[in-house]
């Protein structure tokens, strides 16, 4: 385990000492032989009331104990498989754990059967027992759950379907994509069958030609299963539809809600703020758009940064010190963090083969500690990415001493922590006189096509799944429908921004986000993590380092209520107000202005 020039290369042995030693083995087996304790325990036990909450408090203390120790071992299986993607027993393990999962659910569905139809006054009393009060939130939520399911048996029969029938159409769209392949004809003519992993990044290359090229033959691609993806999102929304039916919920948005910890109104109000302000972000695209004489941009090359010359790499040694100064300059406590981090090894950056692409942070609170994951090779990018996912792990810590099951939080909080710590490292980078102005061009167009992006396209995606699942209630919805649905959505939301015939009418069939069997709407925390984190910086900016302490405690709340009452409660802000909202996309007016005047300064100097 050692560091270099290419980055650290991390220690897993707090985890385990060795993959499948006696300990892990020995783990493994007693976590097993407690989950199937636990299931047969709480089938025998009838619901909650007064004689049986004794019983029921020790098995949610069990049960929080079981899930603590499972958590740990997918965060040491999911840190091993990352890290050397191609090692089959890692891949096994997983799935080992995959079916040890599908054991523990079944507990759940004893437990919400516990709860349901518990008298509220014996409900009331339960949370408050000494050992459960500080998990009264969660089991709060274990109830609002259980109060829209079907019959245990209908839900065990649904678990048991859902394997074979409504995940299978998410297996069958990631097996059918990842075969994937397309035709690239390169601007110097040259043409090639490349695999549909490399069509993402081609699209965003600084080179527009090649951007173009690759959409093109990516698209006749998507094309050639148009059909079985418009089966397998009628599929997927069909099901759910079905089975909020019978769960008595009322509106397809309702359990995103759930999971997002958010009212309607909130996102409502999100929502309303966005489309006052949809001409200031349209602004940003509109500067890109001019600074390659252009008037808009086509929606795939949405991504993809302006063609400036950059021929700055860095070490690990350097984008590392980056990062620790950074955060050191105005958050002192993440800085010192950072740099106990590095040391302690808790942190896989080399660049090297076999490596999973992508970065996250993963962490145990059965050994309270965190792990960040990706691979660094020496941008600025790269650098960004280390303060993101830094975000995260500085987030973990702060709960790290809190219940397991209070320290869960839902996604649209979960990316406040590691946005602002890109805002952290942009503000060192901007006020450093030493980083040269192109460098410093470089990070803001890199942070505003992101806030573009996390908006604009962002609520294309909502606004179209939204449309799709209006109108998947009455029947199925073609091809063409589809098609339409998403142009329709891509002009509405990106106005003159987009160049005229600059839509990408497959990008229903090829975002995997829309085919995601354990999510619906997964789009629009995206937006409400950015904006919320951009409010918080502003106010770290004007308030300086007497707002730590508010944010800190944002951060610890974040698992024990809803996103509304965190923020009354540690800021004593409202968040379903649109004007709360409209303050970080009004913010983004002066980095915007100072992007135009370098990229003028730019010009001038050329």
């Amino acid at each position: 385990m050692t560091e270099n020039a290419n980055g650290v290369k991390w220690d897993l042995t707090s985890y385990f000492p060795a993959f499948n030693g006696p300990e892990m083995i020995k783990f493994r087996k007693k976590l097993a032989a407690d989950i199937a304790a636990l299931q047969k325990k709480a089938a025998k036990l009838p619901p909650l009331s007064g004689k049986t909450a004794g019983d029921w408090e020790k098995l949610i203390l069990a049960a929080e104990n079981a899930a603590t120790r499972m958590y740990h071992l997918a965060s040491y299986l999911g840190c091993l498989s990352a890290a050397d993607a191609a090692n089959e027993a890692y891949q096994a393990e997983e799935a080992a754990l995959s079916a040890l999962d599908a054991e523990y659910s079944k507990f759940l569905v004893d437990l919400l059967r516990a709860f349901k139809d518990a008298p509220e006054k014996v409900f009331a009393a339960f949370i408050k027992r000494d050992r459960l009060k500080d998990i009264a939130y969660t089991l709060k939520r274990v109830r609002e759950r259980a109060r829209r399911t079907m019959t245990p048996a209908e839900e065990k029969l649904a678990a048991d379907l859902s394997v074979d029938g409504f995940q299978s159409w998410d297996r069958l769209y990631s097996k059918l994509s990842s075969k994937l392949s397309f035709e690239m004809k390169w601007p110097d003519g040259k043409t090639e069958t490349l695999p549909i992993s490399r069509w993402r990044a081609l699209m965003s290359d600084p080179d527009r030609r090649v951007g173009r090229a690759a959409f093109e033959g990516g698209n006749k691609a998507w094309e050639t299963i148009e059909d079985s993806c418009a089966a397998a999102l009628n599929a997927l929304a069909g099901t759910r539809l079905t089975l909020d039916r019978r769960r008595g919920i009322k509106h397809f948005l309702d359990h995103s809600l759930f999971n997002a910890g958010i009212k309607r109104s909130t996102l409502d109000a999100m929502y309303k703020a966005v489309h006052r302000n949809l001409e200031p972000l349209r602004d940003i695209l509109r500067a890109k758009a001019a600074a390659m004489g252009r008037k808009g941009i086509a929606f795939f090359e949405r991504e993809a940064p302006l063609p400036l010359k950059d021929n700055k790499t860095y070490t690990w040694e350097e984008g590392s010190a980056k990062v620790a100064e950074a955060f050191g300059r105005v958050y002192p406590a993440l800085g010192a963090f950072y740099r106990k981090f590095e040391a302690d090894r808790h942190l896989e950056s080399e660049a090297r083969g076999g490596k999973r692409p992508g970065a996250f942070c993963t962490g145990s609170h059965y050994i309270k500690e965190g792990r960040v994951y990706m691979t660094f090779n020496g941008t600025l990018g790269d650098v960004n990415t280390l303060a993101h996912e830094m975000g995260h792990a500085w987030h973990g810590y702060l709960m790290r001493d809190l219940r397991a099951w209070a320290a869960e939080y839902p996604m649209t909080l979960a990316e406040t922590a590691s946005i602002f710590g890109e805002h952290l490292l942009a503000e060192g980078i901007q006020g450093d006189p030493a980083v040269p102005e192109a460098q410093k061009l470089i990070m803001l167009d890199e942070y505003l096509t992101g806030a573009a992006v996390t908006i604009l396209d962002i609520t294309v995606r909502f606004e179209f799944e939204k449309a799709f699942h209006e109108e998947r209630r009455k029947g199925e919805v073609s091809v063409a429908r589809l098609k339409e649905l998403m142009t329709g959505a891509q002009k509405r939301i990106f106005g003159d921004a987009l160049e005229p015939g600059g839509e990408d009418p497959l990008f229903w069939a090829s975002k995997l986000h829309f085919y995601m069997a354990g999510v619906s709407f997964y789009n629009y925390p995206y937006t409400f993590g950015f904006l919320l984190a951009a409010t918080l910086f502003r106010k770290f900016k004007a308030e300086g380092e007497s707002f730590l302490p508010k944010y800190e405690a944002f951060l610890r709340l974040s698992g024990s209520d809803t996103a509304e009452g965190v923020a009354r409660r540690s800021l004593k802000e409202d968040i379903g107000r649109p004007e709360f909202w409209e303050t970080a996309i009004k913010g983004l007016s002066e980095p915007l202005a100072r992007y135009r005047r370098l990229l003028e300064e730019l010009k001038t100097a050329a």
